[in-house]
C-alpha cells in the first residue's frame, strides 16, 4: 500500500469502521500469516489491532486466495484469538473500495419533497443545499437535528517557544477550565442555542485535566516543530482515534449533529503550517495574525512556518505525515471527529481555520469525508477561505469572526434550527390553497 513499510499496532474498538481510515492512510509491513505476527509486542498505549496480508495460504473460512486478508485480535497481550475479518480486492484501486459517503439517492428524494413547500423556488438560498445534504447524510427526510453538541479540543503547542503568540501556554488551561465551569464564550453562546459543550483535554500542558473537561490527554502539548517533529505517529494516531471514538459515542447517545471547536495557544501557527503543506502554497499567502500579532511578530510567525515546512520536506508529504510533523493534538483530534462523523453518518459543522484545516486533513486521509462537513463562517484568518474552497463548501456567515472555541459553528447551529422550521413543519402550497411555482430553464 503506497509503497511504504510500516507496521502499526493500534487499539480501536470497532475495526469495521476503522478499516477505511487505516488502509487509506498507512502502509504496513505485510505479514503472511498470523504466526508471523506473534513476536510483535502488544505495547502501550496502542495494543489491539494487527494487520496481515498476502495471498491466502491457509484454510481460513471465507478467505479468498489472491486477496489481502486482514486479521484481528482483541487481547492486549499475545495473539489469543485471531481469524479472518475482511477482504480487500487488490485487483482494483484502493479508492474504489471506499464507499462514497454522500447518499445521492437520499438527496434526490429530499429535493423532490421540498419543492412542494410553500415558498419561492430556492427561497432558502444556501440552506436549500445544506438541508438536502443533512437529509442525505442522516438518511432521514425528517431532518432531525434536535440534539447537538460542540466538541472543543484543547491542547498546547510546543511551537510557542518561538514567540509566535502574545499569550503564554497557561492561557489554554485557563480557558479550558472556564469551559469546564460553563463560563467561556462558547458555553454562553451554546446555552442560548441549546447545544451541549464537550471540552476535551487532548493535550493541555499541565498535570491532570481541569474539572468538567473530558480527560483524554495524549501528551502534555506537542514538541517544537522547528526542532523536531511535533508528534510521533503513535501520538497522532491516538489523537485521531480519540476524535473518532468521541464522535461515535455521541451519535450512539442520540446526538444528531456535531460541531467542532478548539482552544490552544499557538494553534493558528500549526494550522497555517498544515494548510500550507496540504495546499502546496507559500505560507505568506495564508498565515494571519491569529489572536493579535504585530506586523513584526507576523513576519516571525511566517518564517517559523516556512522553516518547519522546509525542515520536514512537507510539500510532497501525505496528510498524516504533515500532521505528525507540524500539526497539533487539537487538529489531529478534530480530524478524527470529522472522520468519525462521516463513518457514523452524522453531519459535522466546521468552525474557523483550525477546524477547517482539520477537515481538510481528514478529507485527504479519507476521500469523501468533506461530504459530511457543514460550513459555518468565513474566518478572518487568510487560510480559511482557501481551505473551504478546497473542500468545496461555502461559508454562510461572513462577519469577520475570530473568537475561536467553536463559537462560529455554534452560531451556525442556531441558524440551522431556525431554517429547519421551514422544512420540519412543512407548510405546503396545498395547505394554503396556492398554486406552486414552476421552474423554467
Amino acid at each position: 500500500l503506497h509503497g511504504r513499510t510500516r507496521l502499526m499496532v493500534v487499539s480501536y474498538k470497532d475495526l469495521h469502521n476503522f478499516l477505511n481510515f487505516a488502509v487509506n492512510v498507512f502502509g504496513w509491513d505485510m505479514i503472511e500469516t498470523p504466526e508471523a505476527a506473534s513476536g510483535v509486542p502488544a505495547g502501550d498505549p496502542h495494543p489491539g489491532l494487527l494487520v496481515a496480508s498476502g495471498p491466502a495460504q491457509y484454510d481460513y473460512e471465507g478467505v479468498t486466495p489472491g486477496h489481502m486478508n486482514l486479521f484481528m485480535h482483541w487481547a492486549p497481550g499475545a495473539l489469543e484469538k485471531i481469524g479472518p475479518f475482511m477482504e480487500i480486492d487488490m485487483d482494483h484501486p484502493l479508492e474504489e473500495t471506499i464507499q462514497k459517503i454522500l447518499d445521492h439517492g437520499g438527496k434526490l428524494v429530499l429535493d423532490k419533497s421540498k419543492s412542494a413547500l410553500a415558498k419561492p423556488l430556492d427561497g432558502m438560498g444556501e440552506f436549500e443545499e445544506l438541508f438536502a445534504r443533512i437529509g442525505a447524510i442522516r438518511r432521514d427526510p425528517a431532518l432531525d437535528i434536535s440534539r447537538k453538541a460542540v466538541i472543543v479540543m484543547c491542547a498546547d503547542n510546543g511551537i510557542v517557544e518561538e514567540k509566535i503568540s502574545q499569550s503564554g501556554q497557561d492561557v489554554t488551561a485557563k480557558v479550558a477550565a472556564a469551559m469546564g465551569r460553563g463560563t467561556s464564550s462558547v458555553c454562553r453562546m451554546a446555552k442560548a442555542a441549546g447545544i451541549e459543550v464537550i471540552p476535551v483535554d487532548i493535550g493541555i500542558n499541565e498535570e491532570g485535566s481541569p474539572e468538567g473537561v473530558l480527560p483524554c490527554k495524549v501528551r502534555r502539548g506537542t514538541r517544537n516543530f522547528i526542532k523536531e517533529r511535533a508528534m510521533t505517529e503513535q501520538e497522532t494516531l491516538a489523537a485521531i482515534e480519540i476524535g473518532m471514538e468521541l464522535a461515535k459515542r455521541l451519535v450512539h447517545e442520540g446526538y444528531k449533529l456535531l460541531a467542532t471547536g478548539e482552544m490552544g495557544i499557538g494553534n493558528t501557527t500549526t494550522s497555517s503550517a498544515v494548510a500550507a503543506a496540504l495546499l502546496s502554497c507559500d505560507p505568506k499567502e495564508i498565515t494571519g495574525k491569529g489572536a493579535g500579532l504585530s506586523d513584526t511578530a507576523l513576519l516571525r510567525k511566517i518564517a517559523v512556518v516556512e522553516e518547519g515546512i522546509q525542515m520536514h520536506e512537507l510539500y510532497q508529504a501525505d496528510a498524516f505525515d504533515v500532521l505528525c510533523a507540524v500539526g497539533g493534538l487539537d487538529i489531529a483530534g478534530l480530524s478524527g471527529v470529522f472522520i468519525g462523523g462521516a463513518l457514523a453518518h452524522v453531519p459535522v459543522v466546521v468552525d474557523g481555520v483550525i477546524s477547517a484545516v482539520a477537515a481538510l486533513a481528514a478529507e485527504r486521509m479519507i476521500p469523501g469525508v468533506r461530504d459530511y462537513v457543514i460550513p459555518s463562517h468565513k474566518s478572518r484568518e487568510p487560510a480559511a477561505e482557501r481551505i473551504l474552497e478546497e473542500l468545496g463548501i461555502r461559508p454562510v456567515l461572513d462577519a469577520g469572526l475570530a473568537l475561536g472555541e467553536g463559537t462560529g459553528a455554534v452560531m451556525m447551529c442556531g441558524l440551522l434550527d431556525i431554517a429547519r422550521t421551514i422544512y420540519g413543519e412543512r407548510t405546503t402550497f396545498a395547505d394554503i390553497d396556492v398554486a406552486p411555482y414552476h421552474r423554467f430553464g
